[in-house]
């Protein structure tokens, strides 16, 4: 099973648990702004992942995986995050970002 981890700069980063493995990361560029940076993992048990906002308030939550979608192969994760650059010709793209680090901020 495979999840997509989702971080936005300023905003928050996901951290996967010892139960996720990281395959790769991509940047998401939309009208030349990094906006997020998405992480495919390998899921391989149920886990928690942690939410930590990048405010003043440096709030962690921890949610559970059963709420993260799925997908059944890495192919169609991957899909999934192709298609966010193709929707409606907008100016969106995804650079390949090393998988061990966080968005800094731009």
């Amino acid at each position: 099973m495979y999840v997509i981890l989702t971080s936005k700069p300023g905003q928050y980063r996901t951290e996967a648990g010892n139960d996720i493995t990281v395959l790769e990361a991509w940047n998401y560029y939309l009208c030349g702004r990094l906006r997020a940076c998405f992480q495919i993992g390998e899921l391989h048990k149920e886990t928690r992942v942690r939410v930590i906002e990048e405010d003043e308030s440096g709030v962690i939550n921890v949610v559970p995986s059963k709420f993260l979608e799925r997908f059944d192969s890495y192919e169609a994760a991957r899909r999934e995050l192709d298609q966010l650059c193709s929707y409606g010709g907008l100016d969106a793209r995804l650079e390949p970002a090393s998988a061990t680090s966080h968005i800094k901020q731009a």
